[in-house]
């Protein structure tokens, strides 16, 4: 790794600081997504999708190419696949709208709901636990507690899940293992947590789905 955990945390010393106080105006963001997936009005789906975007874009620029890349050059390869997946969230949920948002009353909305939480409050609340404070420490608006935010919001996304879109957070919460183990930010194994919960119930999920719908099909066509 071309970086010490020490210049790890000091990109977010550096981050937290120069671009205070947009954290707040992204946590209020984060929380009208939440709103906007209780409430359901019917923009609320091409809405959430927007912020995710946008929370991707941001840290594409904010982060990566910003700040990330003056430890490690791999950061400029990040910055642009965060971008693909920006492209994605627009394309699948604002273009055409297939991605449809919704609490259910079931393992789904349970957990959804749960990651939800965590990304705004238990992650933050789990750095400090393990010794790390503002400004040298993830805030939302980063990439490891906004790919859990993400995730969440995927998982409760109604089936089937476009599967392109899960693949670059799911990438990341593998980064993110790497994160916590040679740099001890123990909060990232959380992230990975969250990878592969979403992705094994995402694909459990739809592979019924998917079933359901050519049963019904070929019931159809009798």
């Amino acid at each position: 790794m071309p970086f010490t955990a020490g210049e790890f945390l000091d990109v977010f010393r550096q981050y937290n600081t120069s671009v205070w106080p947009t954290q707040i105006a992204l946590i209020s963001l984060a929380v009208a997504c939440g709103i906007l997936l209780v409430r359901s009005p019917a923009y609320a789906s091409k809405a959430i999708a927007a912020l995710l975007a946008l929370f991707w874009c941001w840290m594409a620029g904010a982060y990566h190419f910003a700040f990330f890349a003056s430890i490690n050059r791999a950061a400029i390869a990040f910055g642009f696949v965060f971008l693909c997946e920006s492209l994605l969230l627009l394309w699948y949920g604002v273009r055409t709208e297939r991605l449809r948002f919704v609490v259910t009353r079931d393992l789904y909305g349970l957990v959804g709901s749960v990651m939800i939480a965590f990304a705004l409050v238990g992650y933050p609340l789990l750095g400090f636990a393990s010794g790390r404070r503002y400004p040298a420490s993830p805030t939302f608006g980063l990439p490891c507690p906004t790919t859990i935010f993400t995730l969440a919001f995927l998982l409760l996304a109604r089936a089937p899940l476009p599967l392109r879109i899960l693949v670059i957070p799911f990438l990341w919460s593998l980064v993110g293992a790497v994160a916590a183990t040679r740099l001890g930010v123990t909060e990232d194994y959380s992230l990975l947590v969250a990878g592969l919960i979403t992705i094994g119930l995402v694909l459990w999920r739809d592979r019924f789905s998917i079933l359901r719908r050519r049963m019904a099909a070929a019931l159809g066509d009798r």
